[in-house]
């Protein structure tokens, strides 16, 4: 007989307690505990607590090493409804023995029905550091049952197709898993042991990134779907936005905007300090300019050493901007010219909008850096990538309407490049890539499962919202922006093509787009500050963990998820650099950083600034209404209005990216570790460490913003939120 002391902490989230019963059975060296009810009187397992029982154990069962938690509904013969999906949220278990320092096993997740769950301790092991045969075996059916899972996802996709086709492997298998789920005797994920959520891939659009296969956010499991405050907060923000346009008549009108006026009185909604700053500001050329630095899309500006070929800008149009003494040549030797290329919307598909033919724009901006100080300003906008009569080179010096409208032409570029490539592709189908391949090929006890899942924290529930709501045909892409559902694909299949591994690694791409010292470029400035703090962090949890390069290049887990996120979300092409397996220590820790930056940092800065831009919508137009300028001096008022797009498509899309630049709730900023994964002291240490180091990065970023007129707060560490989760 051997006694043990239970402690048991409950979630706090809304509904995260439970009435059903919950019995644990210890795991030792030398047996197994039948299931030991937890029990005492008056209501066990509320929301927020922390419980003690004792239990006691018929045998000794040696060293402890393994937990499994069971939950039944209290009456059983209950049928499945809701008192036997009652769903219960376990923080945690701490056992502890009369003899021996207690053990922590970390759970942090939801169980719901009758199920059944493995914990192991909260020591973090690589697979060749597990040293029980038992552990082994766990290790081993954790990651059988995720492949037994795509199987059956597999035989069903199978089935669909009709006859003909081949089953797949394992189909025995699985046809007596289909008929025990017609009996209603399917094994639940956590039946089989299984530990968070079986993601299965699909492909959503040729020459994407895969994603997950589900259709809607109702249909996904408890741990991967929003908490239920975000996602009342969520539905509260999208009820107040839109009752607010649709009492102003805005959402119903589709006819044009009849002034700038109308426009600035009409969309004073939910302004910000940032927002009042554009509406101020829009048309001033620095403000254009510090947009590519600063702005929504802070990574297109590149360094011009040669002028491309098809943009013959000549020293007679500049040389009232550069003044005198120098020339076009010497300022590109000189390294202060800049380019921003907006080639990938050549040619790619318009969309229809209220009945009306949309257009599109692909602009080259040159831009330029005074020697010695002054803001970056433009010097040069042609809105083709075809040069001729009918493609005219705009200047500062041509008449106000000319020039304005050729800036909100590259504003318009700005927003679909950015909506589609950089903030779509980069930093929402890529990090949905990294949680799938996390939760498929770790195992919750390895060290890269524990540092990462954090950083996956709701990225399934956004974008699988996003599938149905925003980019799913007829929807706001459809309805409100001049490429539309199948512009967005064609620039992610292009994009697709040529991204490199070097875009996502920021040091890297910095130094590709020469960009190392131009002024006031605040996004490189903190970001590279963000990026060393997390490499830091990355590399001492790696260095804990694998003591040399032989051990990462002996870890199957590892190899098999940096596999499955080059051939799943990169489909396998071998010329953009991005790695397929890993050698060295060194290169494990650029390319945890680069998950863990591009799921967090890079999807706040290129996220958040969102309706600050657009809700002086000519600062970042959806759509254009008519055809780019084919010459100059036929700009008016008038004509610049009926350009621009439509009243209800303009709200549409602020209600849109309203949502989109604020996390509505239930947030974890970037370096908060609420859920302890790691229990050891040495993992501990460093996650303080980069906790202070990122305090003290956001207080360098408050007081440089204060020497700002337009502060620049899109990666202040205390803002960014740990995951994609907006």
């Amino acid at each position: 007989m051997a006694e043990f002391s239970v402690r048991v902490s409950t979630g706090d989230a809304i509904g995260a307690g439970t009435w059903n019963k919950i019995a644990v059975s210890i795991v030792g060296t030398r047996g197994e505990t039948p299931p030991l009810r937890l029990d005492h009187p008056g209501k066990e397992f509320s929301a927020g607590t922390v419980e003690d029982f004792q239990v006691e154990s018929p045998q000794d069962v040696g060293p402890v090493l393994l937990l499994r938690v069971h939950k039944a509904p209290l009456l059983l013969s209950a049928p499945v409804g809701a008192v036997a999906r009652d769903a219960w949220f376990c923080r945690w278990i701490q056992l502890s023995q009369p003899r021996g320092a207690p053990l922590r096993f970390p759970c942090y997740q939801w169980l719901e029905g009758a199920e059944s769950l493995a914990l192991r301790a909260g020591a973090a092991k690589v697979s060749w550091a597990d040293d029980h045969p038992i552990l082994r075996q766990q290790r081993q059916e954790e990651l059988q049952a995720r492949q037994d899972s795509y199987q059956e996802a597999l035989w069903e996709d199978w089935e669909n197709r009709g006859p003909g086709m081949p089953p797949p492997a394992g189909s025995a298998l699985l046809r007596k898993r289909k008929e025990k789920k017609k009996k209603g005797m399917a094994l639940t994920r956590a039946s089989r042991g299984l530990p968070f959520p079986l993601p299965c891939w699909k492909t959503y659009s040729p020459g994407w990134p895969r994603c997950l296969d589900e259709k809607s956010v109702k249909d996904l499991d408890l741990n991967i779907k929003y908490s239920v405050k975000k996602n009342s907060c969520f539905y509260l923000k999208v009820g107040s936005a839109f009752t607010e346009l649709k009492l102003k008549g805005l959402l119903d009108r589709k006819g044009l905007w009849k002034s700038l006026n109308e426009m600035r009185m009409m969309l004073n909604f939910r302004m910000t300090p940032a927002a009042e700053y554009v509406v101020k500001h829009w048309q001033e050329d620095a403000f254009f300019a510090s947009q590519f630095l600063n702005g929504l899309n802070p990574v297109l500006i590149r360094r011009c050493r040669h002028l491309p070929e098809n943009f013959p800008v000549t020293d007679d149009m500049v040389a009232p901007m550069l003044g005198p003494g120098t020339s076009l040549q010497a300022e590109l030797e000189r390294g202060s010219l800049f380019l921003v290329d907006h080639g990938i919307l050549s040619s790619v598909h318009t969309n229809v909008v209220n009945g009306k033919p949309q257009f599109s724009a692909a602009p080259m901006t040159l831009l330029y850096q005074r020697p010695g100080g002054g803001p970056l300003l433009p010097l040069a906008i042609q809105l083709s990538q075809s040069p001729g009569p009918d493609s005219p080179i705009f200047l500062p010096s041509d008449n106000k309407w000319d020039w304005l409208l050729a800036k909100t032409w590259v504003r318009n570029a700005e927003f679909s490049v950015h909506e589609a490539v950089t903030h779509l592709l980069h930093a929402h189908l890529l990090p949905e890539v990294f949680t799938m391949a996390t939760l498929r090929q770790l195992p919750q006890c390895h060290p890269l499962f524990k540092l990462l899942i954090p950083h996956t924290r709701y990225t399934l529930h956004i974008n699988t919202l996003a599938r149905e709501l925003l980019i799913a045909p007829g929807q706001v892409v459809d309805r409100s922006t001049g490429i539309g559902v199948r512009g967005f694909s064609e620039l992610i299949q292009r994009n697709m093509q040529q991204l490199s591994y070097s875009v996502l690694c920021l040091p890297e791409d910095i130094r590709a787009r020469g960009v190392e010292d131009i002024p006031n470029y605040y996004y490189r400035d903190d970001g590279l500050k963000i990026w060393g703090a997390v490499e830091s962090f990355v590399s001492e949890i790696i260095h804990i963990y694998y003591p040399s390069d032989t051990a990462v290049q002996d870890d199957p887990e590892l190899q098999a998820w940096v596999r499955e996120i080059f051939s799943e979300g990169f489909l396998g092409r071998k010329s953009s650099g991005v790695p397929s397996a890993l050698e060295t220590r060194e290169a494990l820790v650029q390319y945890v950083t680069m998950v863990i930056f591009n799921s967090s940092a890079k999807h706040y800065a290129v996220s958040a600034g969102q309706f600050d831009s657009c809700i002086w919508m000519p600062n970042l137009p959806p759509t254009m209404q008519l055809p780019p300028p084919t010459s100059k001096g036929q700009t008016r008022p008038e004509g610049f209005l009926a350009t621009l797009p439509p009243v209800n498509a303009t709200c549409d899309i602020i209600i849109a990216l309203w949502l989109l630049s604020q996390e509505p709730g239930d947030r974890r900023p970037l370096g908060t570790y609420p859920d302890e994964h790691f229990t050891e002291e040495a993992p501990r240490r460093s996650i303080a460490a980069f906790q202070n180091r990122l305090a003290q990065i956001s207080r360098e970023i408050r007081e440089r913003n204060q020497g700002l007129e337009l502060p620049y707060t899109y990666l202040d560490p205390p803002l960014i939120e740990n995951s994609v989760s907006i």
